[in-house]
């Protein structure tokens, strides 16, 4: 009886260097009796060399015979279009796929079941170990955290010096998820002062927690909590109240990181041009929500920075996990473990649409859609 075959792809999305499985994730797959290939390269961004493959079990094999074997594709953003095209009907592919209906037409054209991270219901204690979601979130807040100290061209903590006392940095972060959390945590640890932000009325305690403060916006918006744990979406004229208000603070702070996201729509823009025009001098910004469907922060470019008027730099970090890939690539590659732990059982697929987290992770199965392009089931 031929192996199960997994299949690790070498991810080709600019400036994505993290890798569906390590070594480490490989060795116990192939120790299980699933055989894995790993496309040529694959790790190399992540400082993961072939060789560490090969010694962990698996076959170091190009991308074509990789497409045509591999029973399970896993990757960390969906391959091109004409990628899928090459996969063949009843192949798995599996990683952070976008809730984007062109994306789950083409799986659907293909004949694949796809199956995305994306659409983990993150609220269900089991399904922590597959929350791809927020592993990568924490390493961004992290990453966040340290590059606005490196950008900031004056000091984060409060230094005495024979010419006099430096100023802390005062720094803001929007969004008390993940992300923010880890961001407010890593600020506070560099010694700013740090407050935080978010619509939701619980995450003011989360914040205080982390020893921060937390920023009142006078009822600008009122019950901002949603479903699965993330905020609702705000109407126009609650969104028009929040940024109102938020102009007229902003102008507190020296570096400001937003955090805020929904997977497969829009983020909220949550920092106006105006607004930016009020901050101060040297100010730094980074909005970890720019991406193709917009960010958090007027006028941010994903994977970029802009130096407006007055130098106040605002940096586009939407992917910022990937500048850690070897440690964004191990955390990631747990996560999809337990993935292949749950749709693969004695060595053979299987998918139970019946199970809570299955039925939210399948977008398509068998080349039949199930999911809209905001995630939602068919």
């Amino acid at each position: 009886m031929t192996a199960f075959r997994i299949g690790v792809l070498k991810e080709t999305a600019p400036g994505e260097r993290r890798v569906a499985a390590v070594p480490d994730t490989v060795a116990r797959l192939c120790s299980s009796g699933l055989e894995v290939l790993v496309e040529r390269g694959a790790g190399a961004q992540a400082g993961m060399p072939d060789s560490a493959y090969a010694q962990a079990g698996a076959a170091i094999v190009e991308s074509g015979e990789l497409d045509a074997r591999a029973d399970l594709v896993l990757c960390v953003a969906a391959p091109d279009r004409s990628r899928i095209a090459g996969l063949h009907a009843g192949q798995i592919l599996a990683g952070m796929l976008e809730p984007d209906a062109e994306l789950f037409d083409a799986c659907a054209r293909s004949g694949l079941t796809a199956v995305s991270l994306l659409l983990l219901p993150r609220t269900l204690s089991r399904a922590q170990s597959l929350d791809a979601l927020t592993s990568q979130a924490n390493i961004a807040g992290y990453r966040a955290a340290v590059l606005a100290a490196a950008t900031y061209e004056r000091f984060f903590p409060m230094l005495t010096t024979a010419t006099g006392t430096m100023q802390p940095a005062r720094v803001l972060v929007m969004g008390a998820g993940v992300a923010g959390l880890s961001a407010i945590g890593t600020a506070r640890r560099l010694g700013a002062i740090v407050t935080g932000y978010d619509i939701r009325p619980e995450a003011a305690d989360d914040v205080r927690s982390m020893g921060a403060r937390f920023l009142d916006l006078r009822g600008a918006v009122a019950g901002g909590a949603g479903s699965g744990g993330y905020a609702r979406a705000l109407s126009e004229h609650e969104r028009d109240a929040q940024q109102a208000a938020l102009r007229e603070r902003i102008h507190e702070f020296d570096v400001v990181i937003t955090t805020a996201q929904v997977p497969g729509r829009r983020p909220p823009l949550l920092v106006t041009a105006e607004a930016l025009k009020s901050l101060r001098p040297g100010s730094v910004v980074i909005d970890l929500a720019a991406g193709p469907r917009g960010g958090n922060v007027e006028g941010s470019v994903p994977d970029s920075t802009v130096v407006l008027e007055g130098g106040i730099t605002v940096i586009g970090a939407g992917n910022l996990a990937s500048s850690m890939a070897s440690a964004a690539s191990g955390a990631y590659a747990r996560n999809i473990a337990a993935l292949v732990a749950l749709l693969v059982h004695d060595g053979a697929p299987a998918i139970d649409l019946e199970d809570e987290i299955q039925d939210a992770v399948v977008a398509v199965y068998r080349g039949a859609l199930r999911h809209t392009e905001d995630g939602g089931a068919r």
